[in-house]
């Protein structure tokens, strides 16, 4: 599975917007632009889209998960990570 390479902005406190598709066919991320689109298969419950995406995103930025933070948007379609 490909992702974007997001290596740029792995840099500390960078602040990533994205715009996530939760229950999707699959797990990616799309660089639209200016705006990360990324979509995964788990559903919006507890918590568990937002743990999905911080795994993906880590993932895409190669990085570890814990250096990511969700500073907003935790129970909406467009969140805020940030790199710590």
């Amino acid at each position: 599975m490909a992702h974007p390479d997001l290596s740029h902005l792995s840099r500390p406190g960078t602040q990533i917007t994205i715009r996530v598709t939760p229950k999707a066919s699959r797990d990616r991320i799309l660089a639209e632009g200016d705006t990360l689109r990324v979509y995964v298969t788990t559903v919006p419950e507890d918590g568990k889209a937002n743990a999905a995406v911080q795994k993906l995103l880590a993932k895409a930025l190669g990085i570890a998960k814990s250096r990511l933070t969700l500073i907003r948007g935790h129970t909406a379609r467009d969140k805020v990570f940030q790199v710590d």
